[in-house]
């Protein structure tokens, strides 16, 4: 039961974060990633306060995190093909979502 309680939980609040208009899903190009590889365009994120959902869409598993305006830093999560991972969102403190990043292999997770 519980396992139902919490699945439906994380179903509601995908639900809620990509209905809302203030979350829709970007597509993002890493201009300011440094020397990391470009973000295929079958990654996207979708940036909440609470959440940010990073939708895998791609035939293949990716690495990936997310950048924060105020450089926090999160680990990198593989996201498998046709799914999604949640990571923290932007919060109420005026932190912003800049994007998503791949990680390589060497990363630490």
């Amino acid at each position: 039961m519980r396992r139902f309680v919490r699945s439906a939980f994380v179903v509601c609040a995908m639900a809620l974060a990509l209905a809302t208009p203030a979350t829709a899903v970007h597509a993002e190009s890493q201009e300011g990633a440094g020397n990391q590889p470009p973000v295929p365009a079958c990654l996207t994120y979708s940036p909440g306060w609470r959440y940010t959902f990073v939708i895998n869409d791609c035939p293949t598993a990716h690495r990936v995190k997310v950048m924060y305006g105020d450089g926090m830093d999160v680990p990198c999560q593989e996201v498998a093909p046709r799914n999604w991972f949640t990571f923290p969102g932007h919060g109420t403190e005026g932190n912003t979502i800049e994007g998503i990043a791949l990680c390589d292999r060497a990363d630490g997770a």
